[in-house]
């Protein structure tokens, strides 16, 4: 398990590495940058949403909104009422985050594998658990266990049994529910 995660520390190292040191990726590109104007209705026309890749100073109205849809001069008017955002993003950091978030899912899933795997031949038979037995062995069972209470008048056979019938009553419910499919109320 401890090679996956080496590896896909590896992974993840050797792609920042590649993206920080490309010189094509040095400048933003060209989704990166954006200025958004949010316009409302006004007059006859509909309100719009305008994008364009602009740079900081000319993220306005006047220069993202294209084309104008209203004449000459209602434009300032126009302009005044539109909200004009200039929005940045790291792409590189989107792209280092997913890769990190399905490097470390991956490595569950191959450590869920790896335990699936493995699980048969690490867990062993449970002691405790008996075998589900036939009708005729459980009478068997039951007639040895009654004929054992009958001369119980310490405590401790007393004690032994309340445990011979719980088990008896465990063994029914079990069968009721293998066997029968049937669940006791």
């Amino acid at each position: 398990m401890s090679t996956v995660v080496q590896i896909s520390t590896f992974l993840l190292a050797s792609l920042v590495l590649v993206n920080v040191l490309c010189p094509a990726h040095a400048d933003k590109s060209y989704e990166d940058v954006r200025c958004k104007c949010i316009c409302p209705p006004y007059r006859n026309i509909s309100g719009h949403i305008y994008t364009n890749n602009v740079t900081q100073k000319d993220c306005n109205c006047l220069h993202v909104v294209e084309p104008m849809p209203v004449p000459g001069h209602d434009v300032e008017a126009y302009c005044l009422l539109c909200e004009c955002k200039y929005e940045e993003r790291s792409s590189t950091t989107i792209k280092v985050t997913i890769i990190a978030y399905l490097s470390v899912v991956g490595a569950l899933l191959l450590y869920m594998l790896f335990l699936l795997l493995i699980d048969p031949l690490i867990r062993k038979q449970d002691p405790y658990t008996l075998p589900l037995q036939n009708e005729e062995d459980s009478e068997d069972v039951r007639a040895h266990i009654d004929s054992a209470l009958g001369r119980g008048n310490t405590m401790l056979e007393r004690v032994e049994g309340a445990q011979q019938r719980w088990k008896i009553q465990v063994q029914e419910q079990r069968k009721t529910v293998f066997d029968r499919h049937k669940l006791l109320s």
